[in-house]
């Protein structure tokens, strides 16, 4: 059977609303000093300017500035109701809190007065899960529903996630659209929401992701599409990390994130996060989290440069190889909270948190802790308890992005789920996390104001993973907007602004950058597909006996085309005057063994094959292969040449 966790201690959060239908244009930041109701000074909404994008490992705002996701998870659009029993009964709802397929809370508090408690607490970003079937919910909302927000009286459950994306970016909140499971209904066991396409088709849920891009597109605030949440096994299937079949989620998340970003909405970060779970979760069956691991072998590489971010999710009760599952599903095998601190900073940074730590890799990515959490006052668990300090130590320590679930909850005499920052009682009184009775109050206050990286953040260079391994992989804009330029081959091309600089023997891959140089491609954008060595000069063989596409004088590759594992065609991108002159240059030959220099950039770009890289400061202008008995046509040599 698949996973089977359920988040049985996961707190549904719970919130008001009392604004008006508006249209979906920010106001100004609400950059005020607030105070809790203990008198604890919290930090203030942050000065930042849209949109949002990435350099390295750092996210920065539209000045270059660091702006550090210090964000909490605004459930209960994407549902709240455990599968069984009607919908409308309390009881039937994780925890027995009903968000009636709207942000939780809007029964109990005004929306105003659940964000300023936001503020207060001090996050400066929140992600808002939906339901794929949330977008097509036409039934109104209860008048009960938003009892406490009467505005929003007779609005389907998309008119009031619009009127909250409005008021959180009027208040100068960042927004994340997270789309966290197909159906509206609590998530995340085997429960029909597994992947993406479980209960829609791959093609509805482009079309839906395109919508909620495009919807928003005027608000600069809503910064962020969060693909899809917690990707795992259903009963019978795993999903892959590319495979390039129906389960195939690297695949899935790289296409419907260059389309996002191509046909809805330029200004959006694409945050990704790793596989859950995978295998069966018995004791001596193959089990366990890849999470963000898959990524050190294959990476995204979208249209934009500057727009990916990674995600992973950890709770203590959950472990690498443990579902977090009592009973059905459990296995002996550790929870993160059985670790010691040193086991689980090792795992961590294993799972996740490399991606940041290392550089000039191509997978070096912002990751997003999008999830974590912990029980509050009732919880008196040592090993829960620890495990929480003990992780929002490493947050602090490796100055990661992160998001709290979930920010909401509902309380009856200060009792209740617990895991909520924020709760309501019917009455509409609030229980805070800062209210000086919650143990966790210390560890969010260190983490909410821990110091870091902050103000400009210098460009960095990029490096880029090219894997047409089952189809086309090209990431080129204008290359994507012109007609075929191989036709029946799998073509790869690097984003605009990069060039290509290593390419593998075997396994198709290939490996761009813009190190050490800016934008190469000349404004009209001009290029030579070439398959034959009309360009290779008298007296220029630099590979002899072995067939070469080079460029043009003046071009540069930027990308190559494939069938099966031969090369087809080199692409060459013509250059700005004076970028790419010289007509000499030197062989790299990986027909044997890497070579790729000492200690190059870009990191392992085709695992378990060979390859071969030009320096930082060339270009390559050619590829050689030979058809010999024993050969296939793969790539064996690259010819490099000095920038300009």
């Amino acid at each position: 059977m698949g996973k089977v966790t359920v988040r049985d201690s996961l707190a549904k959060a719970i919130l008001t609303t009392v604004l008006l239908l508006a249209p979906l244009v920010p106001g100004p930041a609400a950059a005020v000093p607030r105070e809790t109701a203990s008198g604890t000074e919290v930090a203030a909404v942050d000065d930042w300017t849209a949109p949002l994008s990435t350099r390295g490992r750092w996210i920065v705002d539209a000045d270059g500035d660091r702006f550090r996701l210090r964000s909490g998870n605004w459930h209960g659009a994407s549902g709240t109701w455990n599968g069984s029993g009607s919908a409308d009964e309390d009881a039937n709802h994780h925890a027995g809190e009903n968000s009636h397929r709207i942000p939780l809370g809007l029964d109990r508090a005004p929306m105003t007065e659940i964000i300023a408690g936001f503020q207060e607490i001090g996050i400066n970003s929140v992600r808002l899960p939906f339901s794929n079937e949330m977008i097509h919910d036409t039934l109104p909302v209860t008048d009960d529903a938003v009892a406490a927000n009467p505005a929003l009286r007779g609005s389907t459950p998309l008119q009031v996630y619009d009127a909250v994306v409005r008021a959180l970016t009027d208040a100068g909140l960042a927004v994340i659209l997270n789309n966290h499971t197909n159906t509206t209904r609590w998530c995340c066991g085997v429960d029909g929401n597994e992947r993406w396409n479980t209960s829609r088709s791959t093609g509805a849920w482009e079309s839906d992701w395109l919508f909620m891009a495009a919807r928003y597109q005027k608000n600069k605030r809503v910064v962020g599409a969060d693909l899809y949440n917690e990707v795992r096994r259903n009963i019978w299937d795993d999903p892959n990390w590319g495979l390039g079949d129906n389960h195939d989620w690297f695949t899935a998340s790289q296409r419907v994130g260059d389309r996002i970003l191509t046909e809805a909405n330029p200004d959006l970060l694409i945050i990704v996060e790793g596989i859950n779970w995978t295998g069966i979760p018995v004791d001596g069956f193959a089990h366990g989290r890849p999470t963000l691991e898959p990524v050190r072998a294959l990476s995204h590489t979208l249209v934009d440069s500057g727009k990916l971010v990674y995600s992973a999710h950890f709770y203590g009760y959950t472990g690498p190889n443990h579902s977090g599952a009592t009973g059905i599903g459990e296995t002996t095998d550790p929870r993160y909270q059985d670790l010691s601190p040193g086991e689980l900073i090792a795992v961590l940074d294993r799972q996740a948190f490399f991606v940041t730590a290392e550089r000039d890799r191509h997978f070096t990515a912002p990751v997003w802790i999008s999830e974590f959490g912990a029980g509050g006052r009732e919880e008196t668990g040592v090993a829960q308890r620890a495990w929480f300090e003990n992780f929002v130590d490493h947050l602090v320590r490796t100055d990661a992005d992160f998001a709290y679930w979930p920010l909401v909850g509902w309380h009856e005499n200060r009792r209740g789920n617990g895991w909520a920052l924020l709760h309501w009682d019917a009455a509409g009184r609030r229980m805070g996390v800062l209210d000086g009775d919650d143990w966790r109050a210390g560890a969010w206050t260190r983490l909410v104001r821990s110091g870091g990286r902050t103000g400009q953040i210098a460009p960095v260079a990029n490096w880029s993973m090219l894997s047409p391994d089952h189809s086309d992989f090209v990431a080129s804009r204008r290359m994507r907007a012109l007609p075929d330029w191989d036709s029946g081959a799998r073509k790869a091309a690097c984003p605009d602004g990069e060039r290509l600089l290593g390419i593998s023997h075997t396994g198709n891959r290939g490996l761009c950058s813009d190190v050490t140089a800016g934008h190469l491609w000349d404004p009209a954008g001009r290029h030579e597909v070439v398959r034959d060595e009309r360009h290779v000069p008298p007296g220029g063989d630099w590979a002899s006996g072995y067939t070469k596409l080079q460029c043009p004088v003046g071009h540069f590759l930027s990308g190559y085309s494939v069938r099966g594992a031969a090369v087809s065609a080199a692409l060459c991108a013509k250059a700005a005057p004076g970028e790419v002159a010289g007509t000499s240059g030197r062989t790299v030959w990986f027909d044997r063994s890497d070579n790729r220099g000492t200690d190059p950039k870009g990191g392992d770009f085709a695992q378990g094959h060979y390859k071969g890289q030009c320096a930082d400061d060339e270009y390559a202008a050619g590829i050689a292969f030979t058809g010999r008995i024993g050969s296939f046509r793969t790539p064996d040599a690259l010819y490099c040449r000095t920038l300009g």
